[in-house]
């Protein structure tokens, strides 16, 4: 732990005062981690899928879905402009 504080900048501060607990926001936001892919199944899978998109679309003006469908699925893949709105959205609507 020693070696990451002394590799940091000075203004940076990592560390819970209350705690002692470091984090490293790279093992919590991935640079590039920008596709949401969700899976639907059952009768109303479509539109579940096609709810999903449009709340997406209606949050963050760059996302691009897709939605895919075979017999028993369907496929909405949501591609975010940056990490963070991907992790927002998962946030926001209780997604893992």
């Amino acid at each position: 732990m020693k070696s990451i504080e002394q590799a940091q900048a000075a203004n940076v501060q990592d560390t819970c005062a209350e705690c002692g607990s470091y984090v490293d926001i790279g093992t919590v936001v991935e640079e590039g981690d920008t596709l949401l892919s969700l899976t639907f199944q059952g009768e109303s899978a479509m539109v579940d899928a096609e709810a999903l998109k449009q709340l997406a679309q209606g949050r963050f003006a760059d996302v691009k879905a897709e939605l895919s469908s075979s017999e028993q699925t369907v496929t909405l893949a949501l591609t975010f402009s940056c990490s963070a709105e991907k992790m927002i959205f998962q946030l926001e609507n209780a997604l893992a």
